[in-house]
């Protein structure tokens, strides 16, 4: 008997890289956790998931191993991947489970493996059928576009380990483009910049909360300075430093460039009536990557475009995939089709 066997209601699951996002049928998004386990080295049991692992990031001992199984917004790691699934849904369910139904969004550009490796996890814990959707896909259901209007409508979501490019129209994906540089890699540009111009190690949480605080795609209208403690790599012991947000912007310029080249390239493939539509409604910003400040004002620049950071954009590929499970007839046509193997 499966966890699914005591849950409740359908459920939809935004599988990101950074945060896991449960949605129930009938109630909302009722988990948003990072997606971090920790585990007992020994015996591989799970020891503790979400916000509790990410207390333990870089603390852990020995018999402890902080995992993330979700790299680049697919499945690195099957068994703790499922595991995760697993408590995650245990977390929140409750009552008799009847159909069984979940909807899971995935990265638009992830391989027919990838896409299996996926199912296969939600399977394993318990689901009779699961469908699957594309992040922007559902992104733009959440923000409350019409996906199946005959116009065009261009996403770009941000996540921790993907970024989605998309130009939606008549409910299906017209062009697009994944790229694995998202929050992930720029933390990592974080950790590499201290790591080179400080000589200082700082730990991937600590990078993270720079970015949160001080990162940016353009000046600011006054700049920050603020105190980094790391490890000095030369004496081997703490030091504290004091950066701008100057330096950051520096640090991250790289992975900006990258992600607006690919947002040109998406450009320079839509139908010139798609193109139309897009100058005209603009593009929308998705996904925790929408949060850094200025990014919306950078990508206008660069592509003359009108740019929108949607409402709560960290949740909106969550939201849509609850309206899909919502009312599952009428997305038929969204979800991915599953191939014969």
């Amino acid at each position: 008997m499966g966890i699914f066997d005591f849950f409740s209601s359908d459920i939809a699951m935004d599988l990101g890289t950074a945060n896991t996002l449960i949605y129930v049928k009938g109630k909302g998004i009722v988990l948003n956790e990072p997606s971090i386990v920790a585990y007992d080295t020994n015996t591989k049991k799970i020891i503790a998931l979400g916000n509790k692992a990410k207390q333990m990031q870089g603390r852990e001992h020995r018999e402890i191993k902080i995992s993330r199984p979700m790299r680049d917004g697919v499945i690195a790691d099957f068994e703790i991947a499922e595991g995760m699934i697993r408590a995650f849904i245990k977390q929140v369910s409750g009552g008799a489970f009847s159909s069984r139904k979940i909807v899971v969004a995935i990265p638009s550009g992830v391989t027919e493996v990838e896409k299996r490796a996926v199912r296969d996890s939600a399977e394993h814990a318990g689901a009779k059928e699961v469908h699957l959707i594309a992040e922007p896909m559902a992104a733009a259901i959440g923000i409350g576009i019409d996906v199946e209007a005959p116009v065009g409508n261009m996403i770009i979501d941000i996540g921790g380990g993907t970024t989605e490019i998309a130009v939606i129209a008549l409910a299906g994906i017209v062009k697009d483009e994944s790229v694995r540089i998202a929050g992930d890699e720029m933390n990592n540009a974080i950790m590499q910049f201290f790591k080179k111009n400080y000589n200082l190690l700082i730990g991937e949480r600590t990078a993270e909360a720079i970015k949160c605080e001080v990162g940016s795609a353009v000046p600011l209208k006054e700049e920050i300075t603020i105190q980094v403690k790391g490890r000095d790599l030369v004496e081997g012991i703490p030091k504290t430093t004091e950066v701008s947000s100057v330096e950051i912007r520096d640090a991250l310029n790289e992975n900006i460039v990258q992600i607006i080249d690919a947002v040109r390239q998406t450009l320079e493939r839509t139908p010139p009536e798609l193109s139309a539509d897009i100058l005209d409604r603009g593009v929308m910003l998705t996904g925790g990557g929408a949060l850094l400040k200025g990014l919306d004002e950078r990508i206008r620049k660069e592509t003359n475009l009108p740019v929108h950071v949607a409402d709560d954009p960290l949740t909106a590929v969550a939201r849509g995939a609850g309206k899909a499970i919502e009312n599952i007839n009428k997305y038929q046509k969204v979800f991915i089709r599953k191939r014969s193997y």
